[in-house]
């Protein structure tokens, strides 16, 4: 495990639709990359803490900002939440949790911290790692498809309906 699947804003990479269609789901990539408009090279992410980021996340202002004040976690910052984060928690479903993360990060190594978030993402029938956005398992599409999506559910679903 590579502390690059921690981002630090307190999302989990793993969990992220394009950092799962860059790692193992060609498809998904192209797919994504047409939906959007946005040339396959620029999706490709291997990480928030990587080099090669999405290129919406490669214009972070929690990365410059964690390194510039030597932290790990948005969590550990005196102006934590600033208005920043509590503005980019609002925007998306997938950052629902965002918190709740952030507070597991204040008190866990990051190891520790992936394997307990990476939980909440994996498939309970096959233990595959899905998007927030996966509403059934992508691999053996068992509904839902983890703990995330069955308690977000809703949201995800209104989300998706405005798109």
């Amino acid at each position: 495990m590579s502390c690059r699947s921690a981002a630090v804003c307190g999302l989990l990479c793993e969990a992220c639709t394009v950092f799962i269609a860059t790692k193992e789901d060609p498809e998904r990539l192209r797919s994504l990359s047409a939906r959007l408009g946005i040339p396959e090279e620029e999706m490709r992410c291997f990480g928030c803490r990587s080099e090669k980021r999405f290129g919406p996340c490669s214009d972070c202002r929690f990365s410059p900002c964690a390194e510039r004040k030597g932290i790990s976690f948005c969590s550990e910052c005196d102006s934590f939440p600033c208005r920043e984060l509590i503005e980019f928690q609002s925007v998306r479903p997938h950052r629902l949790d965002l918190w709740k993360d952030l507070e597991l990060a204040k008190n866990l190594e990051t190891e520790v911290w992936i394997k307990e978030v990476r939980q909440k993402y994996t498939c309970s029938n096959c233990g595959t790692i899905n998007s927030a956005y996966d509403a059934s398992c992508r691999k053996c599409g068992n509904t839902p498809s983890c703990d995330f999506t069955e308690q977000h559910g809703e949201a995800i679903k209104e989300f998706l309906a405005k798109k």
